[in-house]
């Protein structure tokens, strides 16, 4: 198989597994969709600990308005709190709520099991390789990004 049909195969695979893994991850978890708990994750792996919805739409590349529904139906099952900012009123933070992180807890060994089921037949050496190739397309898609923003402006 040539180059461009390699890369076209591969640019196609990355929406497949990703809807594929969304199905598999949705049914994992009654309570929390993959795209919630990805958010939870996002705000809790946060240098800040309490991120503001901006920063965490940006953490899980997603838009602040996709972020703030998802947070709000977070917020009405007590896993996050939403609250203004003291200093600016037009800023939002999100914090995880004990509820939410006791919750996490319990599911992680969970977690692990399908990472493991997941990733099964990997070795080490591949799922480097396979580390190292996500982060280089990641560095691009976010050049790729930079440009259509500069674009955007024109």
């Amino acid at each position: 198989m040539e180059n461009t049909k390699k890369k076209a195969f591969i640019f196609g695979s990355i929406f497949t597994l990703s809807n594929k893994l969304q199905i598999i991850g949705d049914r994992f978890d009654k309570r929390l969709t993959v795209k919630q708990w990805l958010l939870l994750a996002g705000i809790h792996n946060s240098q800040n600990k309490n991120p503001t919805i901006s920063e965490v739409a940006v953490i899980v590349g997603n838009s602040r308005q996709n972020v703030k529904k998802m947070l709000l139906i977070l917020e009405k099952s007590g896993f996050v709190t939403i609250e203004t900012d003291s200093n600016d009123a037009r800023v939002q933070k999100v914090k995880m709520t004990n509820k939410c992180l006791n919750y996490l807890r319990q599911r992680e060994n969970r977690e692990l099991e399908f990472l493991d089921q997941l990733f099964e037949g990997f070795e080490s050496d591949e799922i480097n390789e396979l580390m190292q190739a996500i982060l280089k397309l990641e560095k691009n898609i976010l050049r790729l990004e930079g440009l259509n923003h500069d674009e955007e402006k024109e």
